[in-house]
């Protein structure tokens, strides 16, 4: 579906700096009133009404206590086989916390079958979080770099898995699809590369599908578990990301076809009933905001690339393929490992740190797109003033 063809409304055409800083959430909290921020992946929009509505309705009716039953499972498949054409079984779901509870719990559960020392695989420049998962689990890390345009690298993938496999150890990837910071859009072909190379090497894989909703026009999403040979791994997906949800806590654990079984014994849990409501109602209802967020974003991962030619051309950037989320490449204006540190310090614009998602990137910053136009312009003219 080209979301640009459609008449939707943009949630970021006009939006109240004043309002933005009435809000309590980390976004507009963390840093002082003078910074503008567009660091940490919280949308400025304010909230689709169908799933104020369902929330509303939900409180009004005291139905307040625990989820149950298949209405996030379903509602998800509903939006899976739409827009991805991706069927699966509602049945073959557990519902989780959040995305990375998720992606931690069914990285425990499946490492625990094999050695104990399991690695964990992850491709940098990638999500923090992914490295804390491995941390928290006490697994070695194995990393499969990203090529140079920010994709999958299959010579690097392969040396990893026999890396993280020697000796019979088993291993787990992590897979991040969409890719975050980069918004690379793995194709199908790359995606068969990986299970294909999974299967060889013994790899189980959990692929993190957070911003599959977020796709821009110009790419087409493959969800990982619709490839030939990913039947024994598991995908993350939520609604969270998609529709500013992340106050919601809720999200669901796919299993391939020959996990379905495996997934039952892993006694997932941790969605709130709310959260499931609103998360439902996003997938069900919600679809017209999503696609003016889209248009909204595709605007703005356009409109990034002409006010970095005019304001800092050093600065090298490609259009993300999807999320809302730009990946910065600094290192030609010479500020250190840590331009976000800069960026913070001299021009008052706060950014994630590319120094937090691996060695990879050092030098790189990440920016959220997903805010008005207004506030985009006005933090890249601050940000030109880095060098002063």
């Amino acid at each position: 579906m080209n979301v640009s063809q459609l008449t939707v409304a943009n949630p970021f055409a006009s939006l109240d700096v004043a309002r933005l800083r009435q809000r309590t959430s980390a976004k507009w909290t963390v840093y002082p009133d003078d910074v503008l921020p567009l660091w940490v992946a919280e949308m400025d929009a304010v909230i689709a009404q169908q799933i104020a509505a369902a929330v509303q309705e939900a409180l009004e009716n005291g139905d307040t206590g625990y989820p149950f039953g298949p209405a996030y499972a379903n509602a998800l498949a509903s939006f899976a086989s739409d827009r991805w054409g991706w069927t699966f079984d509602p049945a073959a779901t557990s519902m989780v916390a959040d995305v990375m509870s998720g992606v931690k719990e069914v990285s425990r559960a499946i490492g625990a079958i094999g050695a104990n020392d399991a690695a964990i695989i992850v491709t940098p420049p990638v999500y923090p979080p992914f490295f804390m998962v491995a941390n928290k689990l006490g697994r070695p890390i194995v990393e499969a770099p990203l090529d140079a345009e920010g994709r999958l690298d299959e010579a690097a993938l392969e040396a990893a898995f026999t890396e993280a496999t020697a000796g019979g150890r088993s291993a787990i990837m992590l897979l991040c699809n969409p890719h975050n910071p980069t918004g690379t859009v793995h194709t199908r072909a790359e995606l068969e590369m990986l299970a294909s190379l999974a299967r060889k090497h013994g790899v189980r894989v959990v692929s993190d599908e957070i911003h599959s909703p977020l796709i821009m026009p110009t790419a087409t999403f493959t969800p990982y578990l619709n490839v030939a040979g990913s039947e024994h791994d598991f995908a993350v997906v939520s609604a969270s990301k998609g529709w500013n949800l992340a106050g919601f806590k809720a999200a669901l654990v796919v299993a391939g076809s020959d996990a379905a079984d495996e997934l039952k014994s892993f006694g997932l849990y941790g969605a709130g009933h709310i959260a499931v409501i609103a998360h439902t109602a996003a997938f069900n209802h919600a679809r017209d905001w999503l696609d003016g967020a889209i248009a909204g974003i595709d605007a703005n991962r356009q409109l990034l690339g002409d006010l970095l030619e005019t304001h800092l051309p050093e600065v090298r950037y490609q259009l993300p393929e999807a999320t809302y989320l730009a990946w910065l490449d600094c290192r030609d204006l010479g500020l250190g490992d840590d331009p976000a540190a800069a960026f913070l310090e001299n021009s008052r614009v706060a950014l994630s740190a590319g120094t937090g998602f691996g060695a990879e990137g050092n030098g790189f910053a990440r920016l959220n797109l997903a805010t008005s136009p207004e506030i985009l312009t006005e933090a890249v003219e601050r940000m030109a003033n880095v060098r002063n």
